[in-house]
């Protein structure tokens, strides 16, 4: 398995760091903690940093800000979305805004708060149905231009709608959640890309934790904890979705890894040009899923842990319905 690949005109290793729970979504935050950890990983060999403006409303971009300003800027990567607006307070009311105008509010927002000068890779968080992707890619071409973001993304957008958009300037990443438990890429996204030359970045990779066998109802339920609220950790389908992860502990036992390296290495394996930043806040784990790149898989073991992890034994969907009518298919 190849450990680096390209993102953004980068060469970098495949397993970044996702950022957004830093903030919000996982219960308490520890703001010192978390600049610990930031710093920690980057001794470890992280160096991609995936961030939003919509998390923790602006304050995670703060966050990595503060852990910019103690490092060498040139060395790392930050990737950074806008579009959701989300509404006072944090509430779960959001509107989503592609528009030029908005683009480029966002991104010197976005440019204050992380304390730089440029964002290197800048994503469409989801796709304004009322706003012509053209429109909007059209702006971020802008500034580019000026030398204010360097790649171009896209978030959980159809191929027609990423094909339309790479028409109009050449897109350098696709970022949608790709787990075991998620192999909605697959039905086309993943060989777009490979196709014009796009990376892939997979965000969920261990699908919220729940491929780690680290999980339970006890844990989901913690005040704060926004899985609660998501189909696939609710009641029966929690149930059924652990007795799945229960049957990875042989296999991760016989390759001497643990079961969110075994999910990791995974994806991984799928296509060289795919990156995964799975998220955490703590030490032990940073470590671990940085190894999931030594992790080799048979092609028997691909081919057992696919189909295990079948479509029609993944209970619950992603999202709940509300929130799925945002993402294009």
């Amino acid at each position: 398995m190849d450990k680096i690949a390209l993102l953004g005109g980068k060469t970098l290793p495949r397993v970044g760091l996702g950022c957004m729970g830093m903030s919000e979504f996982y219960g308490d935050n520890d703001h010192k903690h978390n600049l610990d950890v930031l710093n920690r990983s980057v001794e470890l060999g992280y160096r991609h940093f995936d961030t939003a403006d919509m998390y923790g409303q602006g304050a995670n971009e703060r966050l990595i800000g503060e852990f910019l300003s103690n490092q060498s800027r040139k060395d790392l990567f930050i990737a950074s979305k806008f579009g959701i607006r989300r509404g006072p307070g944090g509430g779960l009311s959001r509107v989503i805004d592609g528009s030029a105008a908005y683009v480029k509010e966002a991104l010197y927002r976005s440019l204050e708060r992380l304390g730089t000068g440029y964002i290197d890779l800048y994503y469409v968080h989801r796709r304004d149905p009322n706003t012509p992707i053209e429109e909007t890619i059209g702006a971020m071409v802008e500034l580019k231009k000026e030398g204010l973001i360097g790649g171009i993304g896209l978030s959980e957008v159809s191929v027609d709608t990423y094909q339309t958009a790479h028409n109009v300037h050449p897109i350098a990443a696709i970022q949608t959640e790709y787990s075991l438990l998620s192999k909605e890429p697959e039905n086309g996204m993943l060989q777009a890309c490979k196709e014009n030359g796009t990376a892939f970045v997979g965000y969920s990779p261990m699908s919220r934790g729940l491929l780690t066998g680290q999980l339970n109802a006890s844990t989901v339920s913690q005040n704060g904890d926004a899985r609660q609220f998501l189909p696939r950790f609710s009641g029966e389908n929690l149930d059924a979705n652990l007795t799945l992860v229960e049957a990875l502990t042989e296999l991760a036992k016989d390759k001497s890894c643990s079961l969110a390296q075994l999910a990791l290495a995974w994806v991984l394996a799928q296509e060289e040009f795919i990156h995964i930043i799975p998220g955490t806040r703590r030490e032990k784990y940073l470590l671990d899923n940085f190894n999931s790149l030594n992790v080799e898989l048979t092609a028997a073991e691909l081919l057992w842990l696919r189909a295990h992890f079948d479509e029609g034994k993944v209970a619950g969907s992603r999202y709940p319905e509300a929130a799925m009518a945002g993402i294009e298919n």
